[in-house]
Formats: structure tokens, sequence, C-alpha cells
């Protein structure tokens, strides 16, 4: 006889049938989509890439975080929005002044987002170990003691740690879709 969780489970769907809840039955209309009541975010995203140009794709992350957010229903203005990203890996180098012009789309989606009132936050060890200083980087960026000291903070105040993934698409869309 089988016991646990599987043992309870012809229970589990008579209670959802007494409940009215059943499964749809097949050729149904396709998928749900749900309207969750959310709360204002207190986000930080954690970035720490192997190669600079990953900085584009993992700011479509904050983009896929504020947009919907102030879109219909949920119209929530950006300065509402708590939005750190702690910056440690060697995309590091795409807030030296000096390489703007190599990394521009990106310097210049950062700073809309900085206008949005989204943090930019540097280690400050990494800064070193890349030989740079504070007067190096963009204006809209600032420099904290070290990642893990931030990564911690943060934390500790309550905020959802968001750690990018970036990977290359080997196959195309079309032959997996």
């Amino acid at each position: 006889m089988e016991s646990g969780p599987l043992r309870r489970l012809p229970a589990l769907m008579m209670l959802l049938l007494a409940l009215g809840v059943s499964q749809p039955a097949a050729g149904s209309e396709g998928a749900s989509v749900v309207q969750p009541e959310y709360a204002e975010p207190r986000v930080l995203f954690d970035f720490f890439f192997d190669h600079p140009a990953k900085i584009g794709p993992a700011l479509h992350w904050i983009r896929g975080l504020i947009n919907p957010l102030q879109d219909r229903p949920f119209n929530m203005d950006p300065e509402f929005m708590d939005i750190v990203v702690l910056i440690h890996g060697t995309e590091l180098v795409t807030l030296a002044r000096h390489n703007e012009p190599r990394y521009q789309q990106a310097v210049d989606r950062m700073r809309y987002y900085a206008l949005l009132g989204v943090k930019f936050r540097v280690c400050g060890l990494a800064l070193d170990d890349f030989g740079y200083t504070p007067e190096d980087l963009q204006p809209f960026v600032e420099v904290a003691p070290s990642a893990m000291t931030e990564l911690a903070h943060w934390q500790q105040q309550g905020y959802a740690l968001i750690t990018p993934q970036v990977m290359e698409r080997r196959v195309p869309l079309d032959e997996i879709r």
C-alpha cells in the first residue's frame, strides 16, 4: 500500500472536485492569464559575468521587471520600485568612461534606468582589481566597499536577489518551437 502524499492524492482530488475545481477539458482555449497583486518591488540584481558584452542581455532582466509593472493593470511608477544593480565582474569595464564608445548601447540603457531610479553599484574591490578609480566611471555609478558586503546588506533589508543567467543561444528558435 502506498504511503505519504501519494496515498492522500485521491482524497485531495475528491476535495477539489467537491469545491468545483476541475481540470480543463481537452481542447480548451489554452493557458489562463493571471494578474497577481504585485507589491512595489525591492530587488537586487547581481551582475557577475565572464564577458563584458553579457551586460546587454542582463539589462533585459531589468526591463522584464520594470516594463510589465509600469503597464496595466499594475500602473506602478518606477520611482516606487527599489532596484539596485550590483556590478562586480568583467562587465565593470562597460562603466569606464573611456570605454563608453565601445559599449554605447549598454551605457545608454543603464543611464536611462538610472534616470528611472535604478541604482548602479560597483564593487570597490573589483574596481581596484581593474585598476580604475571612481573618477574613471560614469557619473550615475556608486562605488560600494565590496560586492559581498552589498549582497549581505541588501538581502538583510528584504530585497529579492536576482542573478541573471546570460546564456549563448546555440539553436535558432525556429528549430525548437
